[in-house]
């Protein structure tokens, strides 16, 4: 029977993690005897991965691992976790769909309480309170949901500039009709999804510069989506892809363009992903390939005023080429987020027919998927197909 051994602080393992773990062939030992045992290693190999690994555990393994090779190489786990098989791609399709929906009726919601709070003044709506909502929306929603991904990011008009702003209760920013609000948040599923969406919206009348500003963003975000590229291409030579139509207005962004995500496990999973940046060596290394999730998420952050950015998850698939794929196969993304974009953001007269279409289709897509989740509850049910309704080109 195989087996392993995890050296631990065992004060930090309770007593059902503990029974887990040993039930299933892993034996516990305090850290403090990972130098004693690696002193009775054989004679052998030891794997260590040079991106992931302490100097600290190096250097014991050097100097207590007498007649042990050590390997300095990395791990083929980050791989192996990066690409998911049949069974976990069904979890994550049911906790994507289950999340959008949830997300539509807090959207509905959201949108009701506004109109609400404009002639009842015992409405009150803050970052703070949107942020427990949506999480009592996903809780509701779905019998597999078990905890937030991570902690929501609810902002309003210039927190929504700071790009990982966390509400506190006593600081939140009321929210109303007034300027920009985004939402970025996601929801750990115990039928094997971990989700991570944002949608940034306009709860009355966006200006003229908000729009065109979220359409540079939406076009960038369909750009990258959109893309076809060879075997073997990393995250970071797609990455320009998101940024050219906001370069085009003399606009940036300072994060990443997207991450790796777990199944029912760490919201940020490499070691893949979509950046500028030259500093991590396994994204700059990792070609992306068939089975891998990876975000999709360009903005745009004016400080002092609003933050913008769209996110969705997507699914490396193999793509159809013209031409025969004779030497490298090539790949494409399926977006497996549903929730709809907020149309009313959108400057269509910036659009090309393309995006247009992208978008239009998109939403064919979210109707499709959410509507049978929906169809028992009226005013959800309009509130989508209304939401997802056709936008029509007039170029």
């Amino acid at each position: 029977t195989a087996s392993a051994t995890l050296y631990v602080n065992l004060s930090q393992i309770d007593e059902a993690v503990q029974k887990h773990l040993t039930g299933n062939g892993v034996n516990l030992q305090p850290i403090s005897k990972l130098s004693e045992d690696l002193g009775k290693l054989p004679k052998s190999k030891v794997w260590l991965d040079p991106g992931k690994c302490s100097v600290w555990l190096s250097e014991l393994c050097t100097a207590n691992a007498s007649g042990v090779l050590v390997v300095h190489k990395d791990t083929p786990l980050g791989i192996m976790k990066a690409v998911k098989n049949k069974g976990e791609l069904k979890g994550i399709i049911e906790a994507h769909e289950a999340d959008a929906a949830a997300l539509c009726r807090f959207f509905l919601w959201l949108e009701t309480q506004i109109e609400a709070s404009k002639t009842d003044s015992k409405v009150e709506l803050n970052e703070w309170v949107l942020s427990e909502k949506v999480e009592e929306f996903r809780r509701l929603g779905s019998k597999y949901f078990i905890a937030p991904s991570f902690a929501t990011i609810s902002s309003f008009g210039q927190n929504g500039a700071v790009i990982h702003y966390k509400p506190s209760e006593k600081s939140a920013l009321k929210v109303n009709d007034k300027a920009v609000y985004l939402l970025d948040s996601g929801g750990q599923y115990c039928c094997g999804g971990t989700t991570d969406c944002t949608r940034t919206m306009h709860l009355g009348n966006p200006t003229g510069f908000e729009k065109r500003c979220f359409t540079r963003v939406l076009q960038g975000h369909i750009a990258l989506a959109s893309a076809v590229f060879p075997e073997g291409t990393p995250g970071p030579k797609l990455d320009a892809l998101a940024r050219i139509p906001l370069w085009m207005d003399g606009l940036e962004y300072r994060h990443g363009t997207g991450h790796g995500v777990g199944s029912y496990l760490n919201v940020h999973e490499g070691p893949h992903g979509i950046s500028a940046s030259t500093s991590n060596k396994g994204i700059e290394t990792t070609g992306l390939r068939p089975g891998m999730l990876v975000t999709n998420e360009p903005g745009y952050y004016k400080s002092g005023h609003f933050g913008m950015r769209i996110e969705n998850m997507m699914l490396v698939t193999e793509a159809k080429t013209p031409q025969p794929q004779t030497e490298r196969k090539f790949f494409k993304f399926q977006v497996i987020c549903f929730a709809p974009l907020q149309k009313k953001m959108m400057d269509v007269s910036i659009m090309a027919k393309k995006e247009i279409e992208w978008v239009n289709n998109y939403h064919v897509e979210c109707l499709r998927r959410l509507k049978p989740r929906v169809k028992d509850e009226p005013s959800v049910l309009k509130w989508l197909e209304h939401a997802t309704s056709p936008i029509k080109f007039d170029g």
